[in-house]
């Protein structure tokens, strides 16, 4: 059972990182879940991966899961090697993932061969706590949210946007707060995080 996973703060600054990292793929779909986007105003991101995904000729399948059945979810994830979690707000994404309490069920297909693509928040969530992104993101847009446990996919904290407009405060307050606490990796929005077999490195766009 191994992981592979691709976490980065911003997919169109990573799509040449991410070609490569999806070359070995034979089916060429991805379930793309943009539902972190639902309460932000700024949402370019969104198309933004969309248009990378069929830049590298892979066929999405666009689902929000606020507004799907919890089985056509999980029989979605059943049915597609690739997964994309968009960014947004980290808090309200969680909520939702947590109200059709899909979390288990997201660890286990990835344990099983499902591929994980995390874009920001996306990425975030596969930490074992999400507690620590407050500073970035609103936690009130999840008013349903009682504990910030995350997937607990990998043993460190990402921090997307590090050092990149309009977060540079916030993330360099985020490391000043929790750099002792947890083990924070910083990556700005051309690195990506790549997991593989239990290991991992951070990767620049070149």
């Amino acid at each position: 059972m191994s992981k592979k996973l691709f976490l980065t703060s911003y997919l169109a600054g990573t799509k040449n990182l991410l070609s490569t990292f999806l070359s070995p793929l034979k089916d060429k779909r991805v379930l793309f879940i943009p539902t972190a986007a639902n309460v932000e105003e700024y949402t370019a991101y969104v198309d933004e991966a969309l248009s990378v995904f069929k830049h590298l000729d892979i066929d999405v399948h666009v689902l929000d899961i606020s507004q799907a059945e919890r089985e056509y979810v999980i029989s979605a994830l059943e049915n597609f090697p690739c997964l994309y979690v968009s960014g947004g707000n980290t808090f309200y994404l969680l909520q939702e993932l947590k109200k059709k309490d899909l979390i288990a069920v997201i660890k286990k297909r990835i344990l099983e061969n499902l591929i994980y693509i995390g874009e920001s928040a996306g990425a975030i969530i596969a930490s074992e706590n999400i507690d620590y992104i407050q500073l970035l993101d609103d936690r009130n847009k999840a008013s349903a949210l009682e504990e910030y446990s995350g997937l607990n996919l990998v043993n460190f904290y990402i921090l997307p946007h590090y050092e990149e407009f309009p977060f540079v405060e916030s993330t360099k307050n985020t490391m000043q707060s929790y750099a002792e606490q947890l083990n924070l990796l910083p990556i700005n929005n051309h690195q990506a995080i790549i997991f593989n077999d239990e290991k991992y490195a951070i990767y620049e766009e070149v």
